[in-house]
């Protein structure tokens, strides 16, 4: 069985022309990409999402030091990981007295996980 082709032959379009129009859009607009992006990134380090895991299920705040045995880091590289969950807005901490008591904000990942869904 033979099919027959029509070749038509190769044009040149205009420099800057768009070779096609898009086929879909994206429903995020940048800001939001950005946000999603920054809660994702902080995100994409294993001891960073077990972070906040324990602290997602924990009723409550959590200290620091009660952190520090369920993983294997030094007290800096856990308090470096933090941070990063901090400053993404993913978490927060509370100071009483000499310790740090983490949680996670309320709504931080609902973003994220929505669009995911």
């Amino acid at each position: 069985m033979s099919v027959d082709l029509e070749l038509t032959p190769k044009t040149k379009r205009a420099a800057g022309a768009p070779c096609c129009e898009p086929v879909v859009y994206p429903d995020v607009d940048r800001a939001h990409a950005t946000r999603m992006a920054e809660v994702a990134k902080a995100l994409g380090d294993p001891i960073r999402l077990q972070i906040v895991d324990v602290l997602r299920k924990h009723a409550g705040k959590v200290c620091v030091y009660e952190l520090i045995p369920l993983f294997d880091v030094s007290q800096s590289t856990l308090s470096h990981h933090l941070k990063k969950l901090r400053d993404a807005g993913i978490v927060d901490s509370e100071r009483r007295g000499l310790w740090a008591y983490y949680y996670v904000l309320p709504g931080a990942i609902d973003e994220l996980t929505a669009w995911l869904g």
